[in-house]
């Protein structure tokens, strides 16, 4: 089991603290390493698109994209 950490990040230029267990800090790295953009831009992203709590919204991410690779 991974323990939670949480990290400060800046979103919409203010510093806003997330959440998440280090495999999603880690796929989260990885997603935006893909995409050619920084973590805080990646969740920067999901923050103005999203709907629900942020944590969550991130985790949804790395699931959608861990999904689609695995369709690849």
């Amino acid at each position: 089991m991974s323990a939670v950490r949480k990290r400060s990040v800046i979103v919409a230029g203010h510093k806003t603290s997330v959440s998440l267990e280090e495999p999603f800090w880690e796929e989260l790295a990885t997603i935006a390493a893909a995409r050619g953009q920084s973590i805080s831009a990646l969740i920067g992203e999901i923050d103005h698109t999203r709907n629900g709590n942020l944590s969550s919204a991130l985790r949804l991410l790395v699931l959608d994209d861990l999904r689609r690779r695995a369709d690849s």
